[in-house]
């Protein structure tokens, strides 16, 4: 399970071990760190990192398969969580040290910034490969978040994108070695802790308004 640590002025919140996948619990988790950042003051900005191959794999489809009558609600859950990260009031940057597929992606995105492992792993958006179509609300946040040359192909064609390749397309802001992916991100994080607060929650809600309405709509999110 996800777990939040304190670097001075960088809060640090590990995903976990594994494929970190969207289980309600693994939700739950993630928003009462969130709640912990928020409450507290001062000079702050969030990393969210993960140990081992994966970054995360998205939702988490067993469960979801085994629950269908909580569909929606789950897929509310998750598009709050995007929500949330957006337009959370500190700088937030993604520490991708492996694989980063479906909803894992679209987490990434919704952060301000993202440092990927530069030799191995991938950021890969596979709905089109799985066919399981993006949600409006996840359309609404892939586009916002990149080129729209790079979110058609990315969207299209399932492309696997390796840490040189996502740096060239715009997917991530830096590509390094293994060892350098958090502390880069920590690194980045901390420059920019001091803008911390209501203000920048106020400036990201205003630029991402449109798309925070439609992440946030609990009628019919599937579309």
């Amino acid at each position: 399970m996800p777990t939040l640590d304190r670097q001075d002025n960088v809060f640090v919140l590990d995903l976990g071990d594994g494929e970190n996948r969207f289980h309600p619990d693994w939700l739950a988790s993630v928003n009462s760190a969130l709640d912990e950042v928020e409450k507290a003051e001062g000079p702050r900005a969030l990393v969210t990192a993960a140990t081992g191959k994966f970054y995360s794999n998205g939702l988490d489809l067993d469960w979801l398969f085994a629950h269908a009558d909580q569909q929606d609600d789950y897929v509310v859950g998750v598009q709050e969580l995007f929500a949330r990260t957006l337009s959370l009031p500190v700088i937030t940057v993604a520490a991708l040290q492996g694989h980063t597929f479906a909803a894992g992606a679209m987490f990434s995105l919704a952060h301000d910034f993202r440092v990927m492992r530069a030799d191995r792993g991938y950021w890969c958006l596979p709905e089109a490969e799985i066919n399981i179509p993006f949600t409006p609300g996840m359309s609404a946040l892939i586009q916002s978040r990149l080129h729209p040359r790079t979110a058609h192909e990315a969207m299209l064609t399932a492309r696997r994108y390796g840490g040189g390749d996502a740096l060239d397309a715009g997917l991530v802001d830096h590509a390094v070695a293994e060892d350098s992916v958090r502390a880069k991100a920590v690194e980045l994080a901390a420059a920019q802790a001091g803008r911390a607060g209501p203000t920048l929650g106020t400036i990201k809600s205003r630029m991402y308004a449109p798309v925070l309405d439609v992440l946030r709509t609990r009628d019919n999110p599937l579309g």
